[in-house]
């Protein structure tokens, strides 16, 4: 069975793991606080064009969302999100359950929109009611959609506003800014958002995620919450090394390219076949809406997410390729695909 099931199921990249192997027997501060880290930061830095950022290193995603948000958050504060937004869907309520409600609104295309952030601060207008203080998006975001840079500028604004922290959770953060649809930069992250992350665990790493921090009110004590939220690592070098590899000679973006050219023969396939999609395809996942038949032929060689119901026939499924997917295994899809209109 070949898995387009999700972007973490191979080891790492090689490149990575001779890394790893060289320094075996290096000692290192611990913490964070040592010169792989600060070398992995310094290479971000030269991205971003902007010093005065923080950079940590945290082990996972929800871990990460839930340690930004903690730093974010006072007891009474709320973030927003779409309904569809991860910290909403896939976290098992890990934030709530640390106290802090979650408002969820529609989106458009799997993005939060100005309007959606307006209607949430309308409808929170006393003390009787949870406070929002913060703005929670993805890019990619769960359905595989990006932000433009005036998308992520509106949002910007009205975050302004309304005295909202701005939190961008890059989970896929090289599938969207190496996709097609994209326009946006890591040094535009650092200046539109309060804090971004970096995803090393879905592009090529063992696990990591790098957490980027713009502003100085949650810069001054977040160590403190890394610390209180157990994200603290004690080996946190083996993370530095992780991102010291994927930032040197552009790894990070070429690992997402490939993963976003696999996808994008799928998507050819897919449209070859007459399948249409759940959003437009522009990134390292897809979202095909196929007829029950297809979907139990598919299920006999390859495996992939059952996403969700269309109608009574239709079914959408998730197509997630890697920086590690062969062209090989891509093509044997393809032929299934092709196979499937023919019959």
């Amino acid at each position: 069975m070949i898995s387009f099931t999700n972007d973490y199921s191979e080891c790492a990249h090689p490149l990575i793991l001779k890394n790893l192997a060289e320094h075996c027997y290096e000692q290192n501060a611990g913490y964070g606080l040592d010169n792989h880290c600060k070398r992995a930061s310094d290479l971000i830095r030269s991205y971003i064009g902007n010093v005065n950022v923080d950079i940590h290193y945290l082990n996972g995603g929800t871990q990460t969302n839930l340690t930004v948000l903690s730093a974010m958050l006072r007891p009474f504060d709320a973030v927003i999100s779409t309904e569809r937004g991860h910290i909403n869907t896939h976290e098992t309520g890990a934030i709530e359950g640390c106290g802090h409600k979650v408002l969820a609104m529609p989106g458009e295309d799997g993005k939060l929109t100005p309007a959606d952030i307006e209607e949430a601060v309308q409808m929170h207008f006393s003390e009787h009611m949870v406070h929002p203080a913060a703005v929670y998006i993805s890019d990619t975001t769960e359905i595989g959609s990006v932000y433009t840079k005036a998308e992520l500028t509106a949002l910007r604004e009205v975050c302004t506003r309304h005295h909202l922290y701005l939190f961008l959770d890059g989970a896929r953060l090289g599938a969207a800014l190496t996709s097609t649809a994209n326009d946006l930069t890591l040094r535009d992250l650092a200046w539109l958002t309060d804090v971004f992350t970096i995803g090393g665990t879905k592009n090529g790493a063992l696990a990591g995620e790098a957490v980027v921090i713009s502003n100085d009110v949650i810069q001054r004590d977040f160590r403190f919450y890394m610390k209180h939220t157990g994200a603290m690592n004690a080996k946190g070098f083996v993370l530095g090394m992780q991102f010291e590899t994927l930032f040197q000679n552009r790894l990070y973006f070429r690992l997402a390219e490939h993963a976003n050219n696999m996808a994008q023969l799928l998507k050819d396939a897919c449209v070859a076949a007459g399948f249409p999609f759940l959003t437009k395809p522009v990134s390292n996942q897809i979202f095909p809406v196929v007829d029950d038949a297809s979907l139990e032929k598919l299920q006999k060689d390859f495996n992939f997410e059952v996403w969700e119901k269309a109608d009574e026939d239709h079914t959408i499924i998730r197509f997630v390729t890697s920086w590690a997917t062969r062209e090989e295994q891509v093509q044997e899809l393809v032929q299934a695909l092709k196979a499937l209109k023919e019959n």
